[in-house]
């Protein structure tokens, strides 16, 4: 035997290779379940993603108008676009001339005879400003009327309140899940790599009664379960790639989801890719770690 405070990388990485193969079945079921535990925890991950990018898309979508005075040319209401830009939280601002409204409403509208013999005066100049954080919505309103030549705002408070409701409420219980789901894994985890290491105490005992250190007997483990972790990570992320893939082609192809907006998996399979090998790592150690302890009290 080697001595026992020789750390050998080389010989704790090949224990902990052996011993995936030599508990095959267990292995397979730890891997297996870390896998379904990843995969589960990344889907969670990525629908919050993408409900937030939707979020982020409506959010520019909920635009404030200003309406410029009567009393101003179109020449004088164009020059006001300087004065909205310098407004605090205003991100874009965007000139509709009477003329286009009337245009806009006569497209949003079949019946043509509403509009027969109204001239385009009966509108007002306007201005589409995109905020841009619209939970400040009520204070840009404010900030808008105070600027000289502009008479009236609409803003839909209501409308950019529930967007706020709704990101809070998904972030909350994406991070509840995800947390959950984590701790589960990890007890999962430890419990199977237990069953395997159950069948192994008489080996770890005779070691311990020879002077083996519990370091010595601990890190052959450690390699195992940061080996199971890293090659669930790889198969999670596969699979959770094909699986994206498949969800993505399903919504595209659906006029049902047509608001929902999708982010492309090449735009965030690195961050997923660090992520899945960091936890199932780190469930594959920590479920080792705490598999072993008990046994190491001899």
């Amino acid at each position: 035997m080697r001595k026992h405070g020789n750390h050998d990388f080389a010989y704790f990485f090949q224990e902990g290779f052996s011993n995936m193969f030599t508990h095959g079945f267990m292995s397979f079921a730890a891997i297996g379940i870390t896998v379904a535990c990843l995969l589960i925890m990344g889907t969670f991950s990525l629908v919050a993603v993408n409900a937030e990018a939707t979020l982020s898309d409506l959010e520019e979508e909920n635009q404030v108008l200003a309406f410029v005075d009567e009393s101003l040319t179109e020449e004088q209401a164009r020059a006001l676009e300087d004065d909205l830009l310098a407004v605090p939280n205003v991100a874009s601002v965007e000139f509709i001339s009477r003329t286009e409204a009337m245009e806009t409403f006569q497209a949003d509208y079949e019946d043509e005879a509403l509009f027969q013999g109204l001239p385009d005066s009966t509108l007002r100049h306007r201005f589409a400003v995109t905020p841009e954080d619209i939970s400040k919505q009520a204070e840009l309103r404010e900030d808008l009327l105070a600027v000289d030549g502009i008479a009236k705002v609409n803003a839909w408070d209501e409308l950019s309140d529930g967007f706020i409701t709704i990101r809070n409420i998904a972030a909350v219980v994406c991070v509840a899940l995800i947390a959950i789901l984590f701790l589960v894994s990890v007890f999962i985890i430890a419990n199977t790599i237990k069953l395997t290491t159950f069948d192994r105490r008489e080996e770890i005992a005779i070691m311990k009664m020879v002077g083996a250190t519990n370091g010595f007997i601990r890190w052959p483990f450690v390699y195992e379960g940061f080996l199971m972790g890293l090659l669930s990570a790889l198969i999670a992320f596969l699979l959770q790639w094909g699986l994206y893939g498949l969800i993505t082609n399903g919504i595209a192809g659906s006029d049902a989801f047509s608001i929902v907006s999708i982010v492309p998996f090449s735009a965030i399979w690195l961050p997923v890719a660090l992520i899945f090998i960091a936890v199932g790592m780190l469930i594959g150690i920590g479920g080792s770690v705490s598999a072993i302890r008990q046994f190491l009290k001899v």
